[in-house]
């Protein structure tokens, strides 16, 4: 009698709770901290950049592409980042298949609706630190409680960009 590899198994339907999905989120912050150090030394070292604000547009340009890049092909290629794995989290499109790389990039823009509107006020009203900081706070805060309003329990990016999160169950023994 030969035993069956264990192999972790998707719900389609299970919808992982806020907690796991922003947990996961602030992994991914930490994991990007060192993508984003990465690709600003090997632009700041090809470019020979000594000043900060030198070509400061491309740089901000190369890592928005880096970090695109980065998200892209996990989530094409497996359909987690390592903190998905780590949360057993997958990210599928809204029929459960694997994500195409044309969704993918649609869900990485559209992801930014997290931090651009509030972070647009800054400049336009003329806000101070503090003031951006307690909008943006609010903002995702919002944004992360529109969940409860999605009858799939999905964000408003994913419903958008057609993908949806789902919940890995754990490997069988």
């Amino acid at each position: 009698m030969s035993a069956q590899p264990a192999v972790a198994t998707v719900d389609p339907m299970r919808a992982p709770t806020l907690r796991r999905r922003l947990a996961t989120m602030l992994y991914e912050g930490v994991i990007l901290f060192g993508v984003v150090f990465i690709a600003g030394y090997l632009f700041s070292t090809l470019t020979q950049q000594r000043n900060g604000l030198t070509h400061h547009n491309w740089l901000m340009s190369w890592i928005g592409i880096v970090i695109a890049a980065y998200f892209v092909y996990f989530w094409t290629h497996g359909g987690q980042t390592l903190p998905m794995k780590t949360w057993r989290l997958k990210l599928v499109d809204a029929h459960g298949e694997p994500v195409k790389p044309a969704r993918a990039l649609a869900r990485y823009v559209l992801a930014w609706l997290w931090f651009l509107p509030p972070l647009a006020l800054h400049p336009l009203f003329s806000l101070a630190v503090p003031q951006t900081l307690a909008v943006f706070a609010g903002w995702v805060a919002l944004w992360a409680a529109a969940v409860r309003l999605d009858p799939a329990r999905q964000f408003i990016h994913d419903r958008l960009a057609g993908t949806r999160i789902v919940a890995v169950q754990p490997l069988a023994k």
